[in-house]
Parts: structure tokens; C-alpha cells; sequence
């Protein structure tokens, strides 16, 4: 039905497409002339010119015996000696400093410093400045031991006068146990004593390259058995102001004064005392069904200003006791080991915090002024004169784990949280509220350490629960005296005896 069949091939040429024909030509365009011409600029003289020296003008008095000159000086005399007579007794400008800063209207953080290293593991339990004000200390430990301490810790320095990294340190010393207090020596800004969680106190010259351990107390009968918990430089007062020796309390009871022998590099115990609950108000003692001869633990001290043999304490159980370098009270129990007799220093008891003290301070403007604080959320300022508070400020922030009065404003003083505050407040304004409530931790860590600077008062350094260290440059009106402050803190005191 089908069958392949192969045809011839058909050609149709194309109507629409033409064949294209291509040419190739060069076109040349005219030749382009080039000349070159030299062309020299004008030239130039330069001529020195002297003008004659002046001759030095000297500052002289002109001349002047007149008889009419000799006259107005007898005349004015008895006026302006009578004056300067008063100048020199007058208080007009007592704590007035020259600002040679420019003025500061608010309270700002200039840095925010941490060591790396630590990885937030470790908490700032202790802060202090040098003596010129240019170095800050940190010491890292933890608070919160359970057992006995495994930790590594660190002291770190950093030099805020100069262009600092806030994660690398100036300098570093390597802790075996946890770190707890640092201070720094009153007159040598390379000294510093610590105090470790194993009981022992250390100082360390961190002007050493090497071997930066000057001298330490060990680990012995006559070391303290439990953590540090503050430590303080006093003047020898066999020295007239030459020497100092180093004070450690501790939650064994144990407040003990150590001598520093550099040539054989330990700390000798020269003195000591200890607390015991007979301290403690009587009435709270029977309603706690507590002994009178237990050892009571030392959580924070601090010296009077004017009386260098007067010093407070507080404690774990909350109380707050005047001593005495000079009181002999009852001694130690036979369960406590040591080379030297230790008594009760307490010669006047307050009326108790709701828990322990974290913090005692002497106002640096009034004998008779103290301030405290601890977990009962309460931040309270005594007077010497009668046990219960004359003033009593609870923020309402959780625990206050420090205060401090400012070196340079008697009315001003400041508080760190538990919630992660910073609280300033200035009496003349308010005795209930804070001037200032700043955040001092990123993550509303608690803070628990809080250091003025002596030297350069502007400045403040707080330390959080991360180990982190915020350095504050407080205003102008935190860091300038006004007028009749002290006669208004005087009046605070003086409203205790009303």
C-alpha cells in the first residue's frame, strides 16, 4: 500500500534576502603639529631683615619717699593686720578646694573594667586606691562557699591615669585560695595586704617583678581559722606616724594586729582581741538562749578619725560594738589557740541590725558619727553617745552589702544593693532618699563592694557580683564642700542627746 520513493531536489531561490558586498577603506586625517617651549618663572630673593634688641624691661617700684606715703601706711596698718588676724581663725573656707577640673553636672561611669580571664567565674570582693589615687585594686574571690575553697584567684591592678585595656589589667598576682579583702598601704603606693579565704594575710609589693610577696602571717595557732573578712592599715603607735601595722578580723571572733618584719618576711602578731557574745544586748541574748563565752564572727571595722585607740565593729549576729585599743575584757575560752592573750576590746554595745553587718564606717567630720549596713536592708548612722540610731534609711533594694561616708562632703555618703544599685544620698537634701540611684551592675548582679578615692574625690569604684568594677566620676555638687556642712552634721549628732 506504501513505499519509500526518493525524488529530485527542488530549488526556489529567495525573493525578500539579497546577497551583501563588503569593502574595506583607510581614511587618514590631516597631521597634527607639536612644538615644545620652555618657560622660565620669575625668580625669587629672599632677604633677612634684623630689628634692633630690646633692651630687658625690669619690674621695679617707682621711687616714692614721700612723707605722704609713710603716712598712709601707718594709717592702714592696724586695718589689714587686724583683718588677716581674722582671715586666720575664720572657718569661711575650711574643705574649700581650687577646681581645676571642668565642671561636672552628673554622675558618669568612666570605665567598666573586668579580667577576661575569670570569665565572670569569680565575684569583686574587695576594692582599694593607692595611695596617689592613680591605682585601683581589685581582689576576686567568691562569697558564697559552701565547703572548703578550690578556687584560683586574682589580684588585679589597673593604672587609671594612664590609656588603659578595662579587660587586661596593669598587673595581676596569682592567688591560690579565694581573695576576700584587699587595702592598700596609706603612704606606699606599690604596698597592698590582703586577706585569703584559708585565714592568712598577705602583703605584696607589686613594684617587684619577681617574688612579689613581702611578708605573710601563714597558716598556724596564731592565723585566723576562718575567712578574712576586712583588713585595715593603722599606725604603730610606737612609731610617732613612722610605721603601720595591718589589722585583720575575721568570722573566727578574732580581730588581730599584725607587725610586718620585712627581713624575715612574715607578719608577727603583736596583739590581738577577740568577740564574744557576753557583747550582745542582754535581752537579746536570753530571747536567743546564747552563751556569753562563744566567739561571735567579725564581718567589717573601721577606725574613729581622731582617736586612734577607738574602733567599731560589726558582726554576724548583727550587733555593733565601740571598742577600745585599750579595754581588757573577758578573756578567750580555753578553746582558742594563740601566743598572746586575747580579750574582749567592746566597751559600749548599739542596738542591733536583723541580721549580719556587712559594713561600719566613722565619719571622717565628727567623732561621734557612725554609719552601718547589712541584710536587714537597712543603712543606719549611730552616735557614739546613745545605742539606737539616729537616723535609719531602708531603700527597699534588697541587702546593702557597703556604705561610706565621702572624704569631701561630711553630709554625703553612698550604698551598694543586692538588687545592683548604686545609692548616693546627701543629708542636706534628704535623710530618706537617695540624690542619685544609678545601675552599677549590667545584669542587676549584687554589688558588694564600694571604695571612694581619698586623693582624686571625684572619683568612686563600685564591684559586682561578676567581677565586674564600674570607676564613677561623681558632679560637682557631690565633690564641693558647701557652706555650714559640718555645723549640720554636728547638728545630726547633737539631735541624740535631745
Amino acid at each position: 500500500m506504501f513505499a519509500d520513493e526518493q525524488l529530485e531536489s527542488v530549488e526556489f531561490r529567495s525573493t525578500w534576502k539579497k546577497e551583501r558586498s563588503m569593502r574595506s577603506s583607510a581614511a587618514q586625517t590631516s597631521e597634527i603639529l607639536t612644538d615644545e617651549i620652555a618657560v622660565q618663572s620669575l625668580d625669587r630673593i629672599s632677604v633677612k631683615i634684623q630689628t634692633d634688641e630690646e633692651p630687658e624691661k625690669k619690674f621695679r617700684l617707682i621711687d616714692d619717699n614721700s612723707d605722704a606715703l609713710v603716712e598712709f601706711l601707718k594709717k592702714v596698718e592696724p586695718f589689714v593686720s587686724k583683718q588677716l588676724e581674722q582671715n586666720t581663725r575664720s572657718h569661711a573656707f575650711d574643705g574649700y578646694e581650687v577646681n581645676w577640673r571642668e565642671d561636672t553636672h552628673a554622675v558618669t561611669c568612666l570605665h567598666t573594667l573586668s579580667y577576661a580571664p575569670l570569665d565572670e567565674e569569680l565575684q569583686c570582693t574587695g576594692l582599694s586606691w593607692n595611695s596617689t589615687g592613680s591605682v585601683i585594686g581589685v581582689a576576686y574571690g567568691r562569697f558564697d562557699h559552701q565547703d572548703w575553697c578550690t578556687h584560683k584567684s586574682v589580684l588585679c591592678t589597673w593604672n587609671i591615669d594612664r590609656a588603659i585595656n578595662v579587660h587586661k589589667p596593669t598587673s595581676t598576682i596569682d592567688v591560690s585560695s579565694c581573695l576576700m579583702c584587699i587595702a592598700f598601704h596609706p603612704k606606699k603606693p606599690a604596698i597592698i595586704a590582703g586577706g585569703n579565704f584559708n585565714g592568712e594575710v598577705v602583703v605584696w609589693d607589686l613594684s617587684r617583678e619577681d617574688e612579689t610577696i613581702v611578708a605573710t602571717s601563714g597558716i598556724g595557732d596564731d592565723s585566723h581559722r576562718e575567712p578574712v573578712s576586712k583588713i585595715r592599715w593603722v599606725q604603730d603607735p610606737t612609731s610617732k606616724g613612722k610605721k603601720y601595722n595591718i589589722v585583720s578580723v575575721s568570722s573566727d571572733g578574732k580581730i588581730l594586729i599584725w607587725t610586718v618584719n620585712r627581713r624575715k618576711g612574715i607578719l608577727e602578731l603583736s596583739e590581738g582581741f577577740i568577740l564574744l557574745t557576753e557583747s550582745m544586748p542582754r535581752s537579746l541574748m536570753r530571747s536567743a538562749r546564747i552563751s556569753g563565752n562563744a566567739e561571735m564572727g567579725v564581718t567589717c571595722i573601721s577606725y574613729a578619725h581622731e582617736d586612734p585607740s577607738l574602733f567599731v565593729v560589726g558582726s554576724e549576729s548583727g550587733g555593733v560594738f565601740k571598742c577600745s585599743m585599750n579595754a581588757r575584757g573577758s578573756a578567750a575560752g580555753a578553746n582558742i589557740e594563740s601566743s598572746i592573750p586575747l580579750r574582749s576590746p567592746v566597751t559600749f554595745s548599739f542596738q542591733p541590725h536583723h541580721g549580719p553587718v556587712y559594713a561600719v564606717d566613722c565619719s571622717p567630720y565628727h567623732r561621734n558619727l557612725l554609719l552601718s549596713c547589712g541584710t536587714d536592708t537597712t543603712a543606719r548612722i549611730y552616735s557614739m553617745l546613745q545605742d539606737k540610731p539616729i537616723v535609719s534609711i531602708e531603700p527597699g533594694l534588697g541587702y546593702l552589702f557597703a556604705a561610706k561616708w565621702s572624704p569631701v562632703r561630711p553630709l554625703v555618703f553612698a550604698a551598694v544593693t543586692g538588687e545592683g544599685q548604686l545609692l548616693i544620698y546627701d543629708l542636706k537634701t534628704s535623710k530618706i532618699n537617695p540624690v542619685y540611684t544609678l545601675e552599677a551592675s549590667a545584669d542587676k548582679e549584687p554589688v558588694f563592694t564600694l571604695e571612694f578615692n581619698q586623693n582624686q574625690r571625684q572619683l568612686l569604684a563600685t564591684g559586682d557580683g561578676k567581677g565586674t568594677v564600674c570607676v564613677w566620676q561623681l558632679s560637682d555638687e557631690l565633690t564641693t564642700q558647701g557652706a555650714r556642712e559640718i555645723e549640720s552634721l554636728a547638728d545630726i549628732a547633737a539631735s541624740a542627746l535631745d
